[in-house]
């Protein structure tokens, strides 16, 4: 069994578009059209072009391709927003709302159009950013799902709670937890494939592979493919080892 995957995008959608073409490569290297290809969430924020990013999942779906989109805790503080302009996330710090600078939600907005979020009134973004997003936006991010499990791996935005069924995870953790599940090094009877806590290249820690290379901080958007119990991390020069961590 092949699965690719694709790790944290945050609106970088000509980073997003050479992480596929590496699969491309691979694609005709393998003969193999038909694997799935994972993306583990956080499509928005920080980067430019979210709405470009969104537009080019939703189409590459339409037209048949084997492409599963997971929500991550951005693209929930985006819906959360335009169903709420007062909404906070329960796992985000108080203080900390989606257009705060260092969340990135104004760059969002930016992106469909709705300029100088930070600097007018939050009813008023709110209004504008409702009519901006196109409602199919809106519906297709609703309707994504938090985990993906295949024979050998877990597919989760953030990670797991460990020790917990892997059938009983709840939102918050697939979407937010970090040090509970980085520290742990216990077997979870799969690889978890997670994004979510920012690094400088794709690592594998043995129990899980964190494919977040900071794209929201001027990072690539990285791709791996799984093959059974092995990982090869994607490259101009083809299949290399990732990091051991």
């Amino acid at each position: 069994m092949r699965i690719y995957a694709i790790g944290d995008i945050h609106g970088q959608l000509d980073r997003l578009k050479a992480a596929h073409a590496l699969i491309e490569s691979d694609r005709r290297d393998t003969g193999d059209t038909d694997a799935r290809v994972v993306h583990v969430g956080d499509l928005v924020d920080r980067g430019p072009r979210s709405a470009g990013v969104i537009d080019y999942l939703m189409q590459g779906q339409a037209d048949g391709r084997p492409w599963e989109v997971l929500r991550g805790n951005h693209d929930r503080m985006f819906l959360g927003f335009l169903d709420d302009p007062y909404y906070h996330d329960p796992m985000l710090r108080f203080g900390i709302e989606w257009l705060h600078p260092r969340v990135g939600g104004c760059t969002t907005l930016e992106s469909y159009g709705v300029a100088n979020a930070e600097d007018r009134p939050l009813d008023q973004v709110h209004r504008d950013a409702v009519a901006a997003v196109p409602a199919r936006h809106r519906e297709w991010l609703a309707a994504l799902p938090i985990r993906l499990r295949s024979e050998r791996a877990f597919f989760a935005h953030a990670g797991v709670r460990p020790g917990l069924d892997l059938d009983a995870q709840v939102e918050d953790d697939l979407l937010w937890i970090r040090r509970e599940f980085l520290d742990d090094r216990r077997d979870h009877g799969v690889l978890v494939v997670h994004g979510h806590t920012a690094i400088d290249e794709v690592t594998h820690y043995g129990n899980r592979i964190n494919l977040d290379t900071s794209a929201g901080y001027g990072g690539p958007v990285s791709a791996v493919v799984i093959e059974g119990d092995e990982v090869w991390l994607l490259s101009e020069s083809g299949r290399v080892p990732p990091a051991a961590g």
